[in-house]
């Protein structure tokens, strides 16, 4: 798939990488999803500048996600739980507001990634992305499956520089043109 599309001609850039998981329920110990995507986020050669568990709570989220934002050293947040459709699930609700820029592409894409293993089950995930602060947000279901499609499926490439035709990481620097402020080194 895209690791055809390795350039190795590149070095490797490593990112911070911040995981909120938002559950009522789990805690740091008994959450597969957020160690999931902290696994994947090492092994790549990222690194996990924060993690932190929430309820199901739009200030609350919003809270630490807007912190992780002013966070010079964090260039990604991941979020993980809450993108279902019962009366706790409200991550897109808290996040959605703080995109300065939507990114329609990743629900897209991982919905087609989803669709092949889960099958039309996926549609009952709300997942998103976006930008805020020279900041990406990717907003994924709360079961390890997904965080593993996420990020094996997309993350992982979008998030290598050497990725081609093009990468997350090399538009990086101009993500705050409009903000006049420098973020990543």
């Amino acid at each position: 798939m895209s690791e055809d599309r390795i350039d190795e001609t590149k070095a490797f850039i490593p990112i911070g990488i911040a995981v909120l998981t938002v559950s009522d329920t789990r805690k740091l110990d008994d959450d597969r999803s957020g160690g999931t995507l902290v696994q994947r986020i090492e092994s790549a050669g990222h690194i996990l500048k924060a993690r932190d568990i929430v309820s199901d709570d739009v200030p609350a989220i919003q809270a630490v996600v807007r912190k992780w934002i002013e966070d010079s050293d964090i260039d990604a947040v991941i979020t993980t739980g809450g993108t279902g459709f019962t009366g706790r699930d409200v991550t897109p609700e808290a996040i959605e507001p703080l995109f300065e820029k939507r990114m329609d592409g990743f629900s897209e894409v991982f919905h087609r990634i989803s669709y092949d293993k889960i099958g039309t089950s996926t549609i009952q995930s709300r997942t998103t992305g976006g930008v805020a602060g020279a900041t990406y947000i990717f907003v994924l279901p709360g079961s390890p499956g997904a965080c593993k499609d996420a990020w094996d499926g997309i993350l992982k490439w979008q998030l290598d520089y050497r990725h081609r035709p093009c990468n997350f990481v090399e538009i990086m620097p101009r993500l705050d043109e409009h903000l006049k402020r420098t973020k990543v080194r």
